[in-house]
């Protein structure tokens, strides 16, 4: 891919923000603001041309975290724990009508021209350091050694996810590491995992794509893909690398505010994703596309699910009533490499079909699954794009989580027969303080 202009970024980006913003963030007076930056709880630095100081957006809305947890929303956090409602603070995605934007650049943009990890590094940390810094050697040892351990064959979730807690029993160092420690070992674990995923299909293919020289390539040789589809790997792996608090990414947050390991927090977001109301909604839509088998069938068969009172996996999105962003992308680089191939023309029938019934537009689930059968890749590919792409996001989740500095531990509103005058139906406690126990 060609090299991303580092001004593209930063120009973008608005990782500082002036008193005013910083104040109105907050919900305090620009006195407040000033004490909070001189006690060294939100950084700054000097305006441009005497323009006075900005302040760290990721550290107000750390600090605003904080706050609003010891106030106790507990009836708004009930309701948002549902779908669609903000429950808690981050710096590092934010879903508009455009798409999710990581660390506020659309991600329909960098999956144009950014690498993976470039674009990893860009939600770890607010800056796309060079992909160079991405070590080797560690995974490639790691590779041969899980590869003689791991059976073969499982599908490609259930792989990643036997994988990553082996990778914590070889790291006694894991715990409580600084950040720029972690950095190196979250590096380490993506490009293992994306190696270790072609055990679910052809076991003597991991060690090759260990030795690949980037995340994309080497998931494309894991996965079986031809040389020319590693453009289109690395576009999908971008576009699935965040979706804010998806399952599986809050799944990580609650393991990681308890201090848990890393491989700890990728592991509770691998489970979340089997579930097949998440990552495993690819899989549905892989045998929605087996059972068309026809192009001329498509409209048959949506018609006849809708009969039947059935879904149809790949299509819908709460979040994007008008349609999902990120399929676009994906369905244009689908077409360029699959070269009008049947399994291409059939997977696409679907969403004409769709149109045609005047149903919900196709979401990213359904876009992985036309991006692999265009490709050829095998059954379950389609899941290991998205779990292997998101692990960008479940780790920087995780990073800022354990920066915030509280257990999240949301309390449950009773609902059930009183037993006893002095039962308590709601409490406003929403974290457990620092020591103290948060059972």
């Amino acid at each position: 891919m060609d090299p991303v202009d580092q001004r593209g970024f930063d120009n973008q980006r608005s990782d500082y923000v002036g008193a005013a913003e910083a104040a109105r963030l907050l919900g305090v007076k620009r006195e407040t603001l000033y004490a909070y930056a001189s006690r060294g709880l939100v950084r700054s630095e000097p305006g441009q041309k005497g323009r006075g100081h900005r302040y760290s957006r990721s550290d107000l809305l750390r600090l605003r975290t904080r706050s609003d947890a010891r106030s106790g929303h507990g009836p708004v956090a009930a309701g948002a724990l549902r779908f669609g409602e903000p429950v808690l603070a981050t710096a590092i995605s934010y879903i508009g009508a455009d798409g999710p934007r990581y660390r506020g650049v659309p991600a329909v943009e960098l999956c144009r021209s950014a690498s993976y990890e470039r674009v990893a590094e860009l939600l770890w940390s607010g800056a796309p350091a060079a992909a160079a810094a991405w070590p080797g050697r560690e995974a490639k040892g790691l590779v041969a050694r899980l590869s003689r351990e791991i059976p073969a064959g499982h599908p490609p979730l259930y792989t990643l996810l036997i994988a990553t807690p082996r990778l914590a029993l070889f790291d006694a160092a894991r715990f409580a590491s600084p950040k720029e420690t972690e950095l190196v070992r979250a590096r380490i674990m993506v490009r293992t995992l994306a190696a270790l995923s072609a055990l679910s299909f052809d076991p003597k293919r991991a060690l090759r794509a260990a030795r690949a020289a980037g995340i994309a390539e080497s998931v494309a040789v894991a996965l079986g893909a031809p040389e020319r589809a590693v453009p289109a790997v690395e576009r999908a792996l971008v576009l699935c690398a965040d979706h804010e608090l998806n399952a599986s990414t809050f799944a990580a947050r609650v393991v990681a505010s308890t201090g848990a390991d890393l491989y700890a927090c990728v592991t509770a977001a691998l489970s979340a994703m089997t579930g097949p109301l998440h990552g495993g909604a690819s899989d549905r839509v892989e045998a929605l596309v087996d059972e068309v088998f026809d192009p001329k069938r498509a409209f048959d068969v949506v018609t006849a699910r809708t009969v039947r009172g059935e879904s149809i996996p790949g299509f819908g999105h709460r979040l994007y009533p008008e349609g999902d962003p990120r399929v676009a992308p994906l369905l244009e680089i689908a077409e360029r490499v699959g070269r009008q191939s049947r399994a291409l023309r059939v997977a696409l029938s679907i969403a004409a079909a769709m149109k045609r019934a005047r149903r919900e537009p196709p979401n990213l689930d359904y876009g992985l699954v036309v991006l692999a059968r265009a490709l050829g890749l095998p059954k379950g590919a389609a899941s290991a794009l998205f779990a292997l792409g998101r692990a960008a996001g479940w780790i920087a989740h995780a990073l800022e989580q354990r920066e915030a500095g509280y257990v999240l531990r949301p309390r449950a509103e009773y609902v059930g027969d009183e037993v006893g005058s002095d039962t308590r139906r709601t409490q406003s406690s929403t974290t457990s303080p620092s020591g103290t126990s948060s059972v």
